[in-house]
Parts: structure tokens; C-alpha cells; sequence
């Protein structure tokens, strides 16, 4: 299977499914998927998103993103959670080149740790429960917002560091698009060296800052988000299959 779901409208939305997990099993595909704002998802897009059966979308936008912009294409029987997660506005002049995009990026998921505990735990137990799924997780370019909690899910299943910043980077094949598609899609939005950018050090500096803080990940989730030892059980047993014949 691949992990991208080529859509006409919108640019980076994609299976998390297939990465190699703990004791021996693998994200299962089909079951969480991750995306840019799904607010532009009209006509045939609509359709084909539809088809995916999606029971539950997360959508990390604050409230007023949400206003401007709409929402994912209703479904009967699909639940929407709008989770912001986000408590400090980004101000991209606090961008020195001279630290890089990486830091840069790395110091705005921290704080949205700090920040959004309260809807990131929300999310995670949304997650976690079997009859959510299949969940779609998206923001507006399905990069920061969204590779921050999918980062928290797939370090809770037991995915290896290299694959969740792997699975980060991919996004900056949707670079490109979304350069190209920026001015008619957000014109009040400055097209800045970040813009849809997603530099593998920005999510290896991220995950090296949280288990400086806090041992790792999931002491994160335990300590701060307060999540409970059978919720992140339930989230690896309804994510994770085992890998045939293992």
C-alpha cells in the first residue's frame, strides 16, 4: 500500500499505517490517516474521502481557523472534534536563519506540549478507542499541529525514532504544491522560508527535548497529559497488528 491518497485539492493527506511497532507488530494501515485542512475537499475530492469511511476527524485548528475556513466534508455517523492545541500565536520573525528552520520548528512543538495538554490528551483517547477508527487527524498544512500529535501516537505504539521522523519528513513532497497553491488557498498568510517545510531535524530535535524533559514520550503522556496505563494499551492493541508470520 502507499501511504500518500492523491487528492486534486489538497496536498498531504496520508496512511500512518505500516510502520514497524512494539513486540513484534506493525502500524495497521487504514486505521489513522493525516492531513492538511480538509476543508478543501469538494466535489469528486469529497466523494473519494467519503469512500475511505472515515468515522472520526480531529482537527486541531482553533475556532476561529475554523470559521474562516470550514470544515471536512459532513459524513452520517462521522463524529468532528475540534481540538486547538495551539495557546501561543507563531511569530514568524522570531525566525533566525542563522539557528535554522529545524530549532525554529522544534521550539513551537514544545510549546504546543505546554500549551495544549488539555485537547492533546483528548485527542490521544480518541484515538485510542476502537470504534474511532478509521481517525483522520489534520490542521492546516498536516505538518505541525498534526505531525506533533501523530509523533505522540506512534512513539505510544512503539515506533522506532527514525520512522516517526521519517514519517514527518514526508510532508516536504508536498512542498511544492503547497507553495504553488499559497496565495489562492491563504492570502492573508505570509509565503515564508518555512511554509510547508518539514526539515527531519525539527522532529529530531523535538523528540531529543522531550526525553530531556521528560525520559521520553510516553512519560510525557503518563506525567503531563495524564493518560492512564490502559488507554495507552488501547491504543497500541486497536493501531498495531502482528506482522504476518511473526
Amino acid at each position: 500500500m502507499t501511504r500518500h491518497i492523491e487528492f486534486a485539492n489538497i496536498h498531504n493527506f496520508r496512511d500512518v499505517g505500516g510502520y514497524a511497532a512494539s513486540d513484534g507488530r506493525t502500524i495497521r494501515w487504514q486505521r489513522l490517516y493525516r492531513a492538511d485542512s480538509l476543508s478543501w475537499l469538494t466535489g469528486d475530492d469529497a466523494e473519494r474521502f467519503r469512500a475511505l469511511m472515515v468515522r472520526t476527524v480531529i482537527d486541531l485548528r482553533g475556532p476561529d481557523e475554523v470559521r474562516q475556513r470550514g470544515r471536512a466534508p459532513e459524513t452520517e455517523g462521522q463524529r468532528y472534534h475540534n481540538l486547538p492545541v495551539e495557546g501561543r500565536p507563531w511569530n514568524i520573525r522570531q525566525f533566525d536563519p542563522e539557528v535554522g528552520l529545524g530549532r525554529f520548528f522544534a521550539d513551537r512543538y514544545l510549546e504546543v506540549t505546554e500549551d495544549g495538554v488539555d485537547n492533546l490528551r483528548t485527542a490521544i483517547e480518541t484515538i485510542a478507542k476502537a470504534d474511532s477508527a478509521p481517525v483522520v487527524v489534520h490542521c492546516v498544512a498536516g505538518k505541525d499541529r498534526t505531525g506533533l500529535l501523530i509523533a505522540l501516537v506512534l512513539a505510544l505504539a512503539g515506533v522506532a525514532e527514525d520512522d516517526i521522523v521519517a514519517d514527518y519528513a514526508l510532508t516536504g513532497l508536498a512542498t511544492e504544491r503547497f507553495i504553488a497553491d499559497g496565495p489562492r488557498k491563504y492570502p492573508d498568510h505570509p509565503i515564508w522560508p518555512g511554509f510547508g517545510v518539514a526539515p527531519a531535524e525539527a522532529m529530531w530535535l523535538f523528540l531529543t527535548d522531550m526525553a530531556a524533559r521528560h525520559g521520553s514520550v510516553e512519560g510525557y503522556c503518563r506525567k503531563i497529559l495524564g493518560l492512564d496505563a490502559a488507554t495507552i494499551e488501547d491504543l497500541r492493541a486497536n493501531l498495531t497488528d502482528p506482522i504476518p508470520g511473526g
